[in-house]
């Protein structure tokens, strides 16, 4: 039998967790629709005009342990707005990664860009959850969600007012969005099945994007070169989180990736 792999490990924990959530999903979708403005993730990155950077406040991974576990996410979002970022992402899976809600606020707080919410989305509640606390987007990985799901969670991400980020690794779950309806599109370029990081996936995918769908490429961005290449493939922004955590100077290295 083939050993467990991290992403079977954290869906598990996510669906046991959503499986004994006994909120009414109607209230909670009158309550979302009811929240304060969101401020337009996938706008912001259509409206730039250079390779727009979606950074992110990450303090661990399962494969690589503690990354930046004492960072203060306020002081991190200011950073990275100063450093020229378009959006952020907040990790907020606790159990995996050691990010929290509490990250996401107070990162939110501190700056005027639009924030994704990070985490394994399996449940209608979870997409709720993301517009309540705060998040302008919320992220969809079609490798954790059947078709049905996923068309689901679109639509309550559409009733409720919130963009979401659909999370592709091939050509077929490509397919799947975009026959769910996703118009904001990021290509993972780390296996989840492995962690393992493909730099070629992203470059190979960028080609059989459809028009009108807005891009993004996903995890392993290690510097201006990658940053380039992925924006001769036609990506329109990168969303990197470990080379801008791990840096002496995040402002710097962040400013270094936003590619003319």
């Amino acid at each position: 039998m083939a050993p467990r792999t991290y992403l079977e490990d954290i869906l598990a924990w996510h669906r046991t967790r959503a499986a004994s959530d006994t909120r009414d999903r109607g209230d909670l979708i009158r309550r979302a629709r009811d929240a304060a403005p969101v401020r337009g993730f996938t706008a912001a990155i259509a409206a730039s005009t250079r390779l727009a950077v979606i950074a992110e406040v990450k303090r661990r991974s399962p494969s690589k342990g503690d990354l930046a576990g004492d960072l203060d996410p306020a002081n991190l979002a200011a950073t990275y707005e100063r450093g020229g970022a378009t959006c952020l992402s907040v990790l907020t899976d606790t159990e995996h990664f050691g990010g929290s809600v509490a990250d996401l606020v107070a990162a939110r707080a501190a700056c005027s860009l639009p924030v994704i919410r990070k985490d394994f989305t399996v449940d209608a509640r979870d997409v709720c959850d993301a517009r309540l606390m705060g998040a302008d987007c919320v992220l969809l990985i079609a490798a954790a969600l059947g078709a049905g799901e996923l068309a689901e969670f679109l639509g309550v991400a559409r009733e409720v007012g919130i963009d979401a980020l659909v999370e592709v690794h091939d050509e077929t779950e490509l397919s799947v969005a975009v026959a769910a309806g996703a118009t904001l599109v990021g290509v993972n370029q780390r296996d989840l099945v492995t962690f393992a990081v493909d730099h070629d996936r992203a470059v190979r995918m960028g080609s059989v994007m459809p028009a009108g769908v807005v891009t993004v490429a996903e995890s392993g961005v290690r510097g201006r070169a990658d940053a380039e290449s992925l924006h001769r493939a036609g990506y329109r922004a990168v969303l990197v989180g470990e080379h801008l955590v791990t840096a002496a100077d995040p402002a710097a290295a962040l400013a270094d990736l936003i590619v003319d």
